[in-house]
């Protein structure tokens, strides 16, 4: 399992585990609602027929009260603890109790006469293991026809005994973990989901990237073809480049604009004549001011590249100098980009060191004199200050290689950077 894998194996459970301890409670809850509604459904129900039976439904005859009676004795000996029948103002007629409504009775919170139009319930704790449901329920002349006047209340309280206790929180219980199941078991079926979706979107974007890699080579090939010295040059270069970036702390988008633009720093010299890029001798000053134009050139082939947009800090700002001396903005100081700053320095370093048609490599202590010599008019002493620690190690490191090793090289850095 690699570190995707395992970071979304990891969130996905991580989510799982929040919804189903979010999931469970309610499911327990409401499984618990729905299990007390029934019972008191029951009894209501029960209650009613009782009621009918014993003519106890219409509480304004002289026989109210003995009807009441009658029915409260024969409900409190049924689904009920305690029944309590009022008439139609609320007046209480009758009253039956068993020995647990006896012990629950005194717990019960009291209250006026009733004149409540719907039946209600609520549930009680009246203390400690003991589950009381009470429940309120208006009377009407019809069973089934509840739209005529009420004439009477009929209150009932059941102590839940124990074993529906159990009954009903095990139901509550096996619902929410159910639920709990279903949480977990949908995260375990997304997982194969997300990480089959994630590779083949890293796969299309590995491929988007590679065409967007293999466009900036055969951007560079093309430079080299018409400049020898630039194919090894831009290799090298970019990876002195990224080198000094890592102990500046670039990364990311930034360190991806560095590397592609210090490779394709001198892509305006595509522009540039042969008899003036091919020249062997010194240039003219007409002929320095064409060849200086790559780079406004290099500017324009880079912008709107979408990707590449980013080169154009490094291709735009190649020959500024720090004191602004450079070209072709002649811009100094940090009006000039980190990036072309960092690249200032890596191609220099490079073009010292290296073997051109028109001069042999200096060593690497004359190289690092004109560099330090430079500090502060070309160069930002900054730059400087994380190059000059590893300047031995990089210079001991390019010396033994080749075209095809500096290529290695900077394809190390690309597969890191670009997280390939």
């Amino acid at each position: 399992m690699n570190p995707f894998q395992k970071r979304t194996a990891l969130r996905i459970a991580a989510v799982s585990i929040l919804l189903a301890s979010l999931a469970s409670p309610v499911s327990w809850f409401v499984a618990r609602d729905r299990a007390e509604k029934s019972v008191v459904a029951l009894a209501i129900e029960e209650s009613g027929r009782l009621l009918h039976h014993h003519n106890a439904l219409d509480l304004s005859g002289p026989d109210a009260a003995s009807h009441a009676a009658a029915a409260a004795q024969t409900i409190a000996g049924g689904l009920f603890d305690i029944a309590e029948i009022y008439d139609s103002q609320g007046r209480k007629l009758a009253e039956a109790t068993t020995a647990e409504g006896k012990v629950v009775e005194p717990s019960l919170p009291k209250h006026g006469p009733p004149s409540y139009t719907a039946p209600s319930f609520e549930s009680l704790k009246p203390a400690e293991k003991l589950w009381a449901l009470r429940v309120f329920v208006p009377l009407h002349i019809s069973e089934t026809d509840t739209s005529g006047p009420i004439t009477g209340y009929f209150e009932g309280v059941r102590v839940v005994p124990a074993w529906q206790q159990g009954q009903i929180l095990g139901t509550a219980l096996t619902a929410a973990l159910l639920v709990c199941l279903a949480s977990l078991l949908c995260g375990a079926a997304i997982y194969p989901v997300v990480v089959h979706l994630s590779a083949d979107n890293e796969r299309k974007a590995r491929e988007v990237l590679d065409s967007h890699i293999s466009m900036m080579e055969a951007l560079g090939r093309a430079i080299a073809k018409r400049d020898s010295d630039t194919g090894a040059h831009n290799y090298r270069v970019a990876w002195i480049a990224a080198r000094i970036a890592e102990k500046m702390g670039l990364s990311g988008g930034a360190m991806q604009a560095l590397i592609a633009g210090s490779f394709l720093h001198d892509v305006g010299k595509i522009g540039i004549p042969d008899a003036i890029l091919l020249k062997p001798g010194r240039l003219d000053d007409q002929e320095m001011d064409i060849m200086r134009t790559h780079v406004d050139q290099g500017e324009e082939i880079v912008t709107g590249m979408g990707w590449l947009d980013g080169a154009q800090a490094v291709v735009a700002g190649h020959h500024e100098k720090w004191d602004g001396s450079g070209y072709p903005r002649g811009r100094a100081g940090a009006a000039i980009s980190l990036a072309a700053r960092i690249f200032a320095v890596a191609d220099v370093f490079d073009a010292l060191c290296s073997k051109r048609p028109y001069k042999e490599p200096m060593t690497f202590d004359a190289s690092m004199l004109i560099l330090e010599r430079d500090t502060g008019s070309h160069f930002d002493p900054a730059v400087m200050a994380a190059f000059q620690p590893m300047a031995r190690e990089i210079f001991e490191r390019l010396a033994i290689s080749s075209e095809n090793d500096a290529r290695k090289l900077l394809e190390g850095c690309i597969r890191q950077h670009f997280e390939m």
